[in-house]
């Protein structure tokens, strides 16, 4: 087994638990946000079936200059509304929220990385 083919299970077993909490997280928290009546349409466009959660765990993940910045943008009605967000969930949803995207995305682009290093010839 090659070194490249070990990173890359390691990349393989953190997407698959990114993925269970990405479950957990819907379960959880964005099935109980889903049926409070005044968020309909503050969870941010759902291009896919599912993309809303992880449109709520961006918004309740991003520090506040970022989301200060991206509130002034043009595309803004893409992304859940934040506020609404805060004032609906619990401490431990938006911690939950902080770790599924943190692992999502670290996963996700360790991954991405290591497929572009090998495309480049890194691992010979």
């Amino acid at each position: 087994m090659s070194l490249f083919s070990k990173l890359l299970a390691l990349g393989g077993i953190g997407i698959f638990f990114s993925w269970i909490l990405y479950v957990l997280f819907g379960q959880l928290t964005v099935r109980k946000l889903r049926k409070i009546p005044n968020m309909k349409g503050r969870l941010g466009v759902e291009f896919v079936s599912g993309y809303d959660i992880l449109n709520v765990a961006s918004a309740l993940s991003a520090p506040k200059w970022f989301r200060e910045r991206a509130s002034r943008s043009t595309l803004s009605f893409l992304a859940a509304d934040y506020q609404a967000l805060y004032q609906n969930t619990t401490l431990f949803d938006r911690i939950f929220a902080r770790v599924f995207w943190g692992s999502f995305l670290a996963s996700n682009l360790y991954t991405l990385l290591l497929v572009i290093l090998y495309k480049i010839g890194v691992f010979d």
